[in-house]
């Protein structure tokens, strides 16, 4: 393996597979309930990536139980990471957030929390929240930064900042709360020097992990209007894959790679067809197929 790969990570620490249960807790974000804007980023429909989103179908102990179940028949998983995932996961007062968590704390099978939110979305009080469940299982907190270059976050509507991020990082390290971003290759106006810059500024700033997305379409989005409309372009799988081998290399070894790529389901997404769930592997054997052809490997030009 030439990157430092989440699965193999999470085997080594826990002595077994773990699994990543994503949930939908009901919270919202303010991209979208009108505090800064009421369409979301352009790319914004969580529906693709948690069925669950936008519906109240199943409560979040319901959502932990079936997928415990599921998994323990169909996988024979018997540890789990309660991912909180859809939307902005930091979003509500912090008694809300402490009976949102505290979900998890009944269930002994769960090793991690893992949190998705937004730097603009955290504060003292609620790391402080956060950072008590350290006591009794690994914490993560997912940042989407997508992009450190302020002219990109205002093109796909993004509400924050690259200086929300880092604040956002400065309040959060130093604690036992491990820091995985997002990022997204092929952005408006972007190139391969750009997204480099990106990850460039994510290695200075020592995070624990990355994961990358490529920028792709789904249906009901600005995006979706604004590809119709020929209003912009697209990674091709060969152009993505050489500009990851590119990040990787420059990011150091002990960064945990917790996804190489995105995918969507079909009936959602719009463009490109290499997204598709069914290509994800494809997309990571290309990636691994150009490491080894350059001879090289996450961290071969990271420079102490």
């Amino acid at each position: 393996m030439r990157y430092n790969n989440f699965s193999s990570y999470l085997k080594k620490k826990y002595g077994e597979k773990v699994w990543k249960i994503s949930l939908h807790a009901g919270f919202s974000c303010p991209n979208l309930d009108g505090t800064l804007s009421d369409t979301g980023c352009i790319y914004c429909n969580n529906k693709a990536f948690n069925i669950q989103a936008g519906t109240n179908s199943q409560s979040l102990d319901e959502q932990i139980r079936s997928s415990i179940q599921r998994l323990r028949k169909t996988r024979r998983i018997n540890k789990f990471i309660a991912y909180f995932q859809t939307y902005t996961n930091t979003y509500a007062p912090v008694a809300t957030l402490k009976k949102t968590y505290d979900t998890v704390l009944q269930y002994p099978e769960i090793v991690a929390l893992s949190i998705g939110t937004r730097p603009d979305c955290v504060d003292l009080e609620k790391l402080d929240l956060i950072e008590g469940y350290t006591d009794t299982m690994d914490v993560w907190l997912e940042y989407g930064l997508q992009s450190i270059h302020n002219r990109t976050l205002k093109k796909i509507n993004r509400g924050h900042t690259y200086e929300d991020f880092l604040k956002a990082v400065r309040l959060t390290k130093g604690r036992n709360i491990s820091i995985c971003v997002h990022v997204i290759a092929g952005l408006l106006g972007e190139n391969g020097d750009d997204f480099l810059e990106t990850i460039q500024a994510v290695v200075d700033l020592d995070i624990d992990g990355i994961k990358f997305h490529p920028l792709h379409v789904l249906k009901n989005t600005v995006l979706e209007q604004m590809y119709y409309g020929n209003q912009i372009t697209l990674l091709k799988a060969e152009e993505y894959a050489e500009v990851i081998c590119d990040a990787l290399e420059i990011l150091p070894e002990h960064v945990v790679i917790q996804r190489l790529t995105a995918d969507a389901d079909e009936h959602f997404l719009v463009a490109p067809e290499w997204c598709k769930k069914q290509n994800k592997m494809k997309v990571v054997d290309m990636i691994n197929e150009k490491l080894e052809t350059r001879k090289t490997k996450q961290g071969y030009h990271y420079d102490d």
